[in-house]
């Protein structure tokens, strides 16, 4: 493991019990911020998103970078006697369970508070308090249900976002008010429950529209039929099938994109003068753009955008960020090892603290790989860890299997 003497959460002890994407995204973004944090996974078998299939199996190895394992089956006395232990020398617990499981545990926040006054007990749920709290959501639900999706789809045909962004958004929330409660306590001395949830957090990422339709006499269209607020904002084709997106937002905008293709005429004509009267005159223009990006390249599309200082991207698929240019040159794509063997590259955090470097310190750890460690920390002697391992109570890697860690 490097050494993390300049991470800002370097002091902090994280319990991580989350699960598939809310949770553990948390637990993450806290862990590359330099925070201890033990992921506590159901013996033997350890977090269900280790075995999910399809777009699943982008769910463990990237959330549980930079975290411990310790494997334990919390449904017994025993690992709820090691759980309590572990609170005892924690900052920070955060749980995505469903309602009543913590408290079915014998884990609930009352309970947890008698064993350490100083904790942060963070429950990141589907809803926060009201008559749909004891419901169970998920990141689709809550974007069917808040507006999201028929935002994003046509008429008709509602249409999830293209990644699980309430879950992690969800889970930003959570590290945004655990590091509120964590100021708090610096003045009191005492810990306290937050919570976060999907509908909540989906209603917030929807308050834009809401602002809008308080002002409109009319419903919302969705975003594919909206009238835009510029008169050249979507993709082009270009030769060989591929799209650029293209946004032109400002009258100097326009006059530079004229210039760098060539078409004085364009910038001249008073029917385009401004973003309103090219609003007004978009059947007519957006077939001249068509026309003349279809008889470019990629390479030459991008070189007249460049050089006209606009908005644009080339319209990509996720693995081509493996090599997009800027990323190798930031460092923004991180080396890491998965469970499974593979090796890879994954995003960083996508922000930039003074003489602070994030990288993988830990790959996303094997069922357990920490148990052993844990337990004799915790005081548990090796009788004792052998009795508990047979009994099923905990599991742990073999002895002397190496910890991985990403080169």
């Amino acid at each position: 493991m490097s050494d993390t003497p300049t991470l800002p959460l370097r002091d902090l002890r994280v319990l991580d019990l989350g699960h598939t994407v809310m949770g553990p995204s948390c637990g993450m973004i806290l862990a590359d911020l330099g925070a201890d944090v033990l992921k506590i996974e159901p013996a033997p078998a350890g977090d269900p998103t280790r075995r999910l299939k399809g777009f699943g199996g982008g769910y463990f190895g990237y959330f549980n970078r930079n975290k411990r394992s310790i494997a334990i089956d919390l449904k017994t006395p025993a690992g709820q006697e090691i759980a309590r232990r572990l609170v005892a020398r924690s900052d920070v617990l955060l749980e995505n369970f469903a309602p009543g499981t913590m408290e079915r545990l014998g884990l609930a926040y009352e309970t947890l508070r008698a064993v350490n006054p100083r904790l942060i007990y963070a429950s990141l749920k589907g809803f926060l308090k009201g008559p749909y709290e004891e419901r169970l959501a998920l990141d689709e639900v809550v974007q069917m249900m808040s507006g999201l999706a028929y935002m994003t789809g046509p008429t008709g045909r509602p249409l999830r976002a293209g990644t699980s962004i309430v879950d992690i958004s969800g889970g930003m929330f959570a590290v945004i008010a655990i590091l509120a409660a964590l100021r708090e306590r610096d003045r009191t001395g005492l810990g306290q429950q937050i919570e976060s949830a999907l509908f909540e957090t989906a209603v917030f990422l929807m308050g834009q529209h809401l602002c809008y339709a308080a002002q409109s006499a009319t419903p919302l269209p969705p975003m594919p039929e909206r009238v835009s607020a510029w008169a050249v904002y979507e993709p082009f084709a270009v030769s060989g099938g591929r799209q650029i997106f293209v946004g032109i937002t400002s009258d100097n905008h326009w006059q530079r994109f004229c210039a760098s293709l060539g078409r004085e005429d364009l910038a001249r004509d008073p029917a385009y003068a401004t973003n309103n009267d090219r609003i007004a005159q978009r059947p007519h223009l957006v077939p001249i753009l068509r026309e003349l990006f279809a008889g470019m390249t990629m390479e030459q599309a991008t070189a007249v955008c460049e050089k006209s200082r606009i908005p644009f991207a080339a319209i990509a698929r996720p693995e081509d960020l493996f090599t997009d240019p800027h990323l190798a040159a930031s460092g923004g794509l991180m080396p890491t090892t998965l469970p499974n063997g593979v090796h890879t590259r994954l995003p960083k955090l996508p922000v930039s603290l003074h003489d602070v470097e994030f990288a993988v310190r830990r790959d996303p750890p094997a069922v357990g790989q920490d148990t052993l460690a844990v337990l004799g920390d915790l005081g548990y002697d090796e009788a004792a860890i052998r009795d508990l391992i047979r009994q099923g109570i905990v599991a742990a890697e073999p002895v002397g299997q190496p910890e991985p860690v990403a080169g």
